[in-house]
């Protein structure tokens, strides 16, 4: 059992995703504080005090703390916000790099583009020769 859990936790894909949670924890904690420092105050600036968390209905002894549901929303909402412009970013660049790597042919296409221009030229003298010989 422990050589299996040994070949699975070894494997890229589980490396690659223990990774990517990490990264990701990292980046959550960024985005929050950008959204929580920054983004939020100037929402503010603009809409008001956004911080909700005060709103609640009591019924009976329950306290339904419906304020600091609505923030975490509001907040979820600009962070997806924020993540989306971040991939469409990354995205564009991405593309704009192939482009530059399609533009950039590789040494074995540019040695196969070479042996099929000497083909064809090797083809038209041949049948050129041929003609000439019919004459």
């Amino acid at each position: 059992m422990w050589k299996e859990f040994k070949e699975f936790i070894s494997r890229g894909n589980v490396v690659d995703m223990a990774v990517g949670v990490i990264v990701g924890a990292a980046f959550t904690s960024i985005v929050s504080s950008l959204v929580k420092n920054l983004i939020n105050p100037l929402v503010g600036m603009f809409i008001g005090n956004i911080d909700l968390s005060n709103l609640m209905i009591k019924v009976g002894s329950a306290t339904f703390k419906y304020g600091v549901f609505l923030n975490s929303v509001i907040n979820f909402l600009i962070i997806a916000f924020v993540v989306f412009l971040l991939v469409k970013v990354l995205n564009k660049v991405k593309v704009t790099t192939n482009k530059k790597k399609e533009k950039t042919p590789s040494k074995t296409d540019q040695y196969l583009q070479e042996i099929v221009t000497l083909l064809k030229n090797d083809e038209t003298n041949n049948s050129a020769t041929k003609k000439s010989e019919n004459n």
